[in-house]
């Protein structure tokens, strides 16, 4: 018997008039990966959220969910209340949110046993099977006295698998584990899924858009587009051989670093500049840059920093979480005072007044990571971008200015954008509105933090490509933040590495990541998932 079945599943949402899921059939195993891939609104999470019930009111669900041979879609409160955490447990996306930012980490892993296990724990019994479960995430004990502010995002996401595992579940689904965490704890937390899936027997479903990181864990995939089935196999079937187009699409999305193919190459981008406009004269330099934070001891942030770019110049700025690169980028905005040495801009060095810093910011634009949190609901697109404008009293028709930023940020016609509010756009047109915001103000230079990081990926693949085609049409040079070597292949001129506040290996993208010389950009690239099937899946195949 299956440990989990779907047969005919589909889920509509009456408020909307939408079938979300559309007919799947599915099998798990105990023991057994499933990854399920898809981009956003394809119905992976509704899906996911369906096996346990935990779908809004105004969801209709047709079909069986048979769990352990038990159909979840029949059962009475009393039974469903059971099964949560005991015979199956979900790992929600975004921990930072999934946490409750007021409870301690080892209350929260608590809270499930105490209110679903069949087992009665004392105080003592309770704390230590805490620690158990802390150990097994291979986190120490301690930790469990931390706030989740206190803990990195790789040590949050370990918390959520502990809490996941708190019941000894024989079903665990993974909504996008690893969204936003850098290369090296995507790893750890991938490797640390798949031996716990080896060890306790479990069966796993794992959710993601990125089919490199299904098939670094996943023995099969099943790709779901538009709330259907459309492919379903062995993780090495499905990558090498995909059949449907939005299968091959997926696979195409994220680019293998050392392809010539795919330098200043997006795949899913079919409109690309000619070619690679040389970079101008130096615009922006740090010199040996110091940031040191003392609270709670020293911590040297940025550590003696030298780096530049020129005009019409991308540069990628690569590290992990906590290596000091968003620091370096707040130094570089005015945004934080650095503790010695200087930051250039062009051939002078960034005012420190506040009109100073106004007039410099207009020439240097800082583009966020999270669209949607960047845009405030209230406002429409034209209010978005029309601020800036307002802020710096740029001269001139403001409408005529807020509707060329949207030409260049090829939102087409403008005029249909002016009004819509951010929940009416997609998550591609969001970040397309973030950079016209930057763009109204004509800069020479964007600081982008992570501009693709919670994009699909042919979103992903569109907004690269609109960045290249920027520095084309505008000559505009970009410092492009990220923990992704392949966003660096894609669209970058020169590369550089951070670590531990230091620049440890800076030069051209081809050198840098074809014959690395530090060890820690060799870690990074060993660290990148990859579309190579897993050994076992070769063999079976």
């Amino acid at each position: 018997m299956p440990l989990l079945e779907l047969r005919d599943l589909s889920v509509r949402y009456r408020n909307r008039g939408v079938e979300a899921v559309r007919g799947v059939n599915l099998t798990l195993d105990a023991g057994e990966t499933l990854g399920l891939a898809g981009e956003s609104g394809c119905g992976k999470s509704t899906l996911a959220m369906s096996v346990l019930r935990l779908l809004p009111p105004n969801a209709d669900i047709s079909g069986e969910i048979l769990l352990d041979g038990e159909d979840v879609t029949t059962m009475k409160w009393g039974r469903l209340r059971a099964v949560r955490w005991t015979s199956a447990a979900i790992v929600f996306q975004g921990a930072m949110h999934a946490l409750n930012p007021v409870q301690r980490v080892r209350d929260q892993i608590a809270e499930p046993i105490e209110l679903h296990s069949k087992t009665e724990y004392s105080a003592s019994a309770l704390r230590k099977r805490v620690h158990e479960l802390l150990a097994q995430v291979e986190l120490p004990a301690e930790k469990g006295d931390s706030y989740p502010h206190e803990l990195s995002g790789g040590q949050k996401q370990r918390v959520m698998i502990a809490m996941a595992l708190a019941c000894e579940p024989r079903l665990v689904i993974a909504d996008e584990p690893t969204t936003a965490l850098d290369v090296i704890v995507q790893a750890q937390v991938l490797a640390l899924m798949s031996d716990l899936v080896a060890e306790k027997d479990i069966g796993l479903v794992m959710i993601s858009h990125d089919l490199a990181v299904l098939a670094s864990t996943c023995e099969r995939l099943a790709v779901m587009y538009q709330g259907s089935l459309v492919e379903e196999g062995l993780s090495a079937e499905v990558i090498t051989n995909p059949q449907h187009t939005h299968t091959q699409t997926l696979a195409a999305a994220f680019p293998t670093v050392g392809d010539p193919g795919s330098r200043y190459a997006p795949a899913t981008s079919t409109t690309l500049p000619d070619a690679v406009p040389a970079p101008g004269d130096e615009l922006l330099r740090t010199s040996d840059l110091h940031v040191t934070f003392r609270t709670r001891g020293v911590t040297h942030a940025v550590a003696g920093v030298d780096l530049s770019v020129r005009r019409g110049e991308i540069v990628a700025l690569v590290g992990q979480s906590g290596s000091g690169k968003t620091t370096l980028a707040r130094t570089i905005l005015g945004l934080q005072e650095p503790t010695s040495g200087q930051v250039t801009y062009d051939g002078k060095p960034v005012p420190r007044s506040t009109r100073g810093l106004k007039a410099y910011r207009r020439q240097v634009q800082l583009v966020l990571q999270d669209p949607t949190s960047a845009l405030n609901p209230r406002h429409s697109v034209y209010e978005s971008i029309a601020e800036g404008l307002r802020i710096h009293k740029v001269p001139g028709d403001e409408r005529e200015h807020v509707a060329a930023a949207l030409d260049a940020a090829e939102l087409r016609p403008p005029q249909e954008f002016m009004p819509l509010l951010p929940h009416q756009l997609s998550g591609g047109q969001r970040q397309r509105v973030v950079i016209a915001g930057a763009l109204a103000l004509e800069p020479k230079l964007l600081v982008a933090d992570e501009p693709v990081a919670s994009l699909d990926a042919s979103v992903r693949g569109e907004i690269l490509a609109l960045l290249l085609r920027l520095r084309a049409n505008l000559g505009l040079a970009a410092l492009v933040i990220t923990h992704d070597l392949g966003l660096a292949w894609n669209i970058a001129d020169r590369v550089a590495v951070m670590y531990q506040g230091e620049l440890v290996e800076v030069g051209p993208v081809d050198e840098v990541l074809n014959d690395p010389k530090h060890d820690y950009t060799r870690s990074l690239l060993a660290a990148l998932p990859t579309t190579q099937p897993k050994e076992t899946d070769l063999a079976s195949g």
